[in-house]
């Protein structure tokens, strides 16, 4: 009797609360398995993740809003930077040095000011390696500006901006070797048409320097690599640093690098004779909009993949080089006309073909989960 009561309660426990349906996820570096419980009432809900950030992009209001400010405060440091070197004729890696120093200030600033840009964190203390990766960054960041500058005392603005466009092919090679991240076939070709456009919007003005060359393709390719290491750490698993400690520290660390740096590529008699004080004042502001142009862009890199910024930062150009047109009065020719154009539609296309991507790629992902269950099973 004792056995036929055990076995009706069996019965009717398996009938009022049966067993949840249990998963295992497969993670993509194979190590690890996460146990996903499915109730039987509904789906459970989940946090949104990193992946669904970036799927919005600049979709989100709050990013689109710092690309805005992202591009106006790069148009005002840009051509500060052409007067302080071709009419004031200042010295670039002192106007490289200044702009260090400024973001140092307001980075330490905004760590306590952030103005709306990003949420405050309390820290209990630094993770491993901060220091080498906040010298890395630094150090990439002090290039960037110096070799940028160098480029622009040889050649003409827009030459520089030509010789930037393969900016995103360089950002999309970096991305996979030190992200991992996948650019889809369709992303991929959609690169060719902004690239493009660019090279056309600038051809007008073409003028060849070899020292020059070599600068502007130096920086192209030390942003890519900071741009590309500084959303690994902006968007990091374990420690995420914000915008303004990001700026902060790495322009700490790239303020001790440059002082060395500063006795060999500095003429000091010639920086001494032309400081003034109008050069002083044209350093002080442009140091303020070089540093709200990195924070915002360090806010936009928490919103969208490093290739989408490269995208973004490859329109910048272009709207850079037709404000140049409006403010400077430059002549318009069919190839800017068509240039611009040209990378408008790439854009379009870009977004189009990433969002087809990240489909297939969600398609390709429950395809290989189906399959694992079906094995479990």
């Amino acid at each position: 009797m004792d056995t036929e009561i055990v076995d009706r309660n069996q019965e009717e426990t398996s009938i009022v609360k049966p067993a949840p349906h249990v998963h295992k996820v497969h993670h993509e570096n194979g190590i690890a398995n996460e146990m996903m419980l499915h109730k039987p009432n509904g789906p459970m809900r989940r946090q949104p993740s990193k992946d669904d950030k970036e799927k919005l992009g600049l979709m989100n209001v709050r990013a689109f809003s710092f690309l805005v400010l992202w591009y106006i405060f790069s148009f005002c440091t840009l051509f500060l930077n052409k007067y302080i070197l071709a009419t004031l004729q200042g010295e670039p890696a002192l106007l490289g040095a200044m702009q260090m120093v400024m973001t140092t200030i307001f980075g330490f600033l905004q760590m306590y000011l952030p103005l709306g840009m990003y949420t405050p964190v309390d820290r209990d203390g630094k993770p491993a390696n901060f220091w080498r990766n906040m010298i890395l960054v630094g150090t990439m960041r002090f290039s960037t500006v110096v070799l940028g500058l160098v480029a622009l005392k040889f050649v003409a603005v827009s030459f520089t901006e030509t010789v930037k466009s393969s900016a995103p092919l360089f950002t999309v090679f970096i991305s996979r070797v030190l992200v991992g991240e996948l650019t889809g076939l369709y992303t991929f070709l959609s690169l060719i048409p902004i690239m493009g456009g660019l090279a056309l919007c600038s051809a007008y003005e073409l003028s060849f320097n070899i020292q020059g060359f070599i600068a502007a393709m130096a920086t192209n390719l030390t942003e890519c690599l900071q741009n590309v290491y500084s959303k690994l750490l902006i968007s990091g698993e374990k420690y995420r640093y914000t915008p303004a400690e990001l700026q902060f520290y790495t322009s700490i660390a790239s303020v001790i690098v440059q002082i060395p740096a500063c006795f060999f590529m500095i003429d000091l008699q010639g920086a001494k004779n032309s400081l003034d004080m109008t050069m002083l004042t044209a350093l002080i502001v442009n140091g303020i909009f070089f540093h709200f142009q990195s924070i915002t862009a360090y806010v936009l890199m928490s919103y969208i993949s490093p290739v989408t910024h490269s995208v973004a930062n490859t329109v910048k150009r272009a709207f850079l080089i037709w404000l140049s047109v409006i403010v400077f009065g430059n002549p318009v020719t069919f190839l800017s006309g068509l240039g611009t154009l040209t990378v408008t539609i790439g854009v379009l296309i870009y977004t189009k073909a990433k969002e087809h991507d990240h489909i297939q790629r969600e398609h390709r992902d429950q395809y290989a989960l189906s399959n694992t269950d079906t094995k479990i099973v």
